[in-house]
């Protein structure tokens, strides 16, 4: 997944980080120098000195590519603005921004950000969940967000039609529930297939979501 943050204090670097750790391609887009050049080494990703809320900026970063952005500056002006930016002018799938004042999250909603997020810590937990697990629908939150039940419905020709669920390789934080298959309830085992139309339930950690969608081939 490719993202943009525009923001590079604390919040911005650790948000990098974490993305770069569950294989996304993350970039930072900062208006200070001295910040810039600190993230330029400390990681191996492209910064970009200059302001978030510019077109100029916005597409040197390679915007047209990005499937997300995400504003995590310290004005939730500058957050709103780079927000509708990208959505409007840029069509950007995902739009997600950090709320300092937690009266705004409203606002910013109504104006159109996808995803006001007042809690911090939550950020990239929430942009995984909103964006790149999309074709893995959450049913039900657990562990205050660190975990949850999912539900797939697997697409008409699915690639992996047939395969037996020990042949995925599947997270071991995963679990595969149920199989709701033409009105039949399935218990599964390891031995049950996989069938184009399947709903299949799943618990999983949020963290491993990433890797349950490559596992089961979902970008669809």
């Amino acid at each position: 997944m490719n993202v943009i943050i525009i923001g590079g204090g604390k919040i911005g670097f650790y948000l990098a980080k974490t993305l770069l750790e569950h294989g996304h391609s993350p970039q930072i887009i900062e208006k200070k120098r001295a910040t810039c050049e600190f993230l330029a080494n400390q990681l191996d990703i492209p910064i970009i000195c200059g302001d978030g809320s510019s077109a100029e900026i916005l597409e040197a970063a390679g915007i047209d590519q990005a499937q997300a952005v995400v504003c995590v500056t310290g004005q939730d002006q500058d957050n709103l603005v780079a927000c509708q930016m990208a959505k409007k002018l840029y069509h950007t799938p995902r739009t997600a921004a950090r709320v300092n004042n937690p009266k705004n999250a409203p606002i910013l909603k109504q104006l159109g950000v996808d995803i006001p997020i007042s809690s911090t810590d939550n950020i990239a937990r929430l942009l995984e969940r909103e964006i790149d697990a999309s074709p893995i629908k959450q049913l039900i939150s657990l562990n205050r967000g660190e975990a949850s039940i999912n539900e797939v419905e697997l697409p008409p020709s699915y690639p992996l039609h047939g395969k037996r669920l020990m042949e995925l390789n599947l997270p071991e934080e995963c679990v595969v529930v149920s199989i709701s298959r033409k009105g039949d309830f399935i218990i599964p085992r390891g031995n049950t297939q996989l069938l184009s139309g399947d709903k299949v339930i799943i618990v999983a950690e949020n963290t491993s979501l990433h890797t349950l969608k490559k596992r089961l081939k979902l970008d669809f």
